[in-house]
């Protein structure tokens, strides 16, 4: 049993929580930047300033991805190492070190696939009002151009925007990511429609300048509710969740972002709840937004469910199995998740992130030995292969992530890293997981099924 021909196995990371060098040859401040400088916002009083120190290590960390047999690798670019005050001057060195970074992944045989903003916004353009700032669009297209301007003759694979869900939820509604805000209902609707208005120009200028024909979509993360049983109204009631919208949570609700995307307008519920606090919507606003996209991109960790305060969830139960972030393990998510996306939406799923958080150190032979995360690499992708049996179109899946690193909030104490970082002497180590993975793509998937596995 293998994965069908040309699936894209790979992995993922982010900018801000690897590449370290924050205010090296030219780069401008991000709000994560700026925000951690503070102290109070971060485990421990951490930030990203060194993290992984990818920017000066990148030739070897692709040597090491090589060695895991590494096909594809999803990164994101640091806007404000582009263009450090978010819009106008281009800092050439900034762009150099993604330009220099693609060569070196197709060099040793890795596509790229390129995000271009996962979180860390340009503190600069934060202090001119950021995403709500009516301008939030424009500035994000002339990034997006130079950008593309710069490696679309290399690259074929591109992501407007990572989890919008998260960095609009956790930043300005509740308070928990950079820029650390609690804004009301009309502010994040309106933030929400000018990021998407930054997608849809997005979209328009790579397939207008790019040199190499693109092949576009984005990397959310969704709201994916599981049947409790196969009954059709349990798989029913299960599908209406995962789609409804709710005043309270509007920002996190997959439909909120996907269906003005891809349906070509927000969902018929959030103009009825959100009333006079729905965003201006211009003359040509939602046939922007909607340009075409090519896939579906999805982040999956866990299913959802209702929280119960005095008891467990409802994917929880008493001495369930759980990662290091406390998420309950459900491989079914990446069954459910993929089939529900693709019925409605019509478009080819890539899982964009997928993986687990563990306890894992060099142990005393000098290797790291995770097998929880093998475990729960064999359980979820099976999931993920029943999906493609049942028709569902899935194009690949990227593990997140290639190594430890920045956790945002947690800092550096949860690692979901396939290599282990030892962030004192940036030392890298490939965990047996990340060997495991190796055979996983060296088999096609064929590894998952063995109940055993003999590094």
């Amino acid at each position: 049993m293998k994965f069908q021909d040309q699936f894209m196995w790979g992995t993922a990371s982010a900018a801000y929580q690897v590449e370290g060098a924050y205010a090296e040859d030219g780069k401008g401040l991000s709000v994560w930047d700026a925000y951690t400088q503070e102290g109070g916002h971060v485990a421990h009083g951490e930030n990203g300033n060194v993290a992984c120190d990818h920017y000066h290590r990148f030739r070897e960390d692709v040597q090491t991805m090589r060695e895991m047999g590494v096909k594809n690798y999803r990164l994101s670019i640091s806007w404000p190492r582009v263009i450090p005050n978010g819009t106008g001057e281009v800092n050439r060195k900034g762009l150099q070190f993604y330009s220099d970074l693609v060569d070196e992944l197709l060099a040793n045989g890795i596509e790229p696939l390129v995000t271009l903003f996962h979180w860390d916004y340009p503190y600069a353009l934060h202090k001119r009002g950021g995403w709500l700032n009516p301008a939030a669009s424009d500035w994000f297209a002339e990034y997006a151009k130079v950008v593309v301007d710069a490696l679309s003759d290399r690259v074929q694979y591109w992501m407007t925007l990572n989890e919008p869900q998260v960095f609009v939820g956790c930043g300005y509604a509740i308070g928990k990511f950079a820029p650390f805000q609690t804004l009301p209902v009309r502010d994040l609707a309106q933030i929400s429609h000018n990021v998407l208005l930054s997608h849809g120009k997005a979209v328009k200028v790579i397939r207008e300048h790019a040199k190499k024909k693109p092949i576009v979509g984005f990397a959310f993360c969704t709201p994916c509710w599981t049947p409790e049983n196969d009954s059709p109204e349990a798989v029913e009631e299960a599908r209406r969740k995962s789609f409804s919208i709710s005043r309270g949570r509007l920002c996190f609700d997959a439909a909120w972002w996907a269906d003005p995307i891809v349906l070509g307008d927000y969902p018929k519920e959030a103009y009825e709840m959100l009333g006079d606090d729905m965003p201006q919507i211009a003359p040509g606003d939602l046939e922007c937004i909607s340009q075409p996209i090519d896939f579906y991109g999805v982040n999956i960790y866990e299913s959802k469910a209702n929280e119960n305060p005095d008891g467990y969830a409802e994917n929880a139960y008493l001495g369930c199995a759980r990662t290091q972030m406390g998420w309950p393990v459900t491989p079914e998510a990446l069954y459910w998740g993929p089939k529900f996306l693709y019925e409605r939406y019509r478009k080819p799923i890539l899982i964009t992130e997928n993986g687990m958080a563990s306890h894992d150190w060099v142990q005393l032979d000098g290797k790291v030995h995770d097998p929880q995360r093998i475990d729960y690499m064999k359980r979820y992708l099976r999931e993920l292969y029943r999906a493609t049996q049942d028709g569902i179109d899935v194009m690949g899946y990227m593990y997140w992530s290639v190594m430890d690193n920045f956790e945002w909030a947690d800092g550096y104490d949860k690692r979901f890293g396939l290599v282990h970082v030892d962030y004192c002497t940036q030392k890298r180590t490939i965990k047996d997981s990340g060997y495991f993975y190796r055979d996983v793509i060296r088999t096609n998937g064929e590894a998952i099924f063995s109940d055993t596995w003999e590094g």
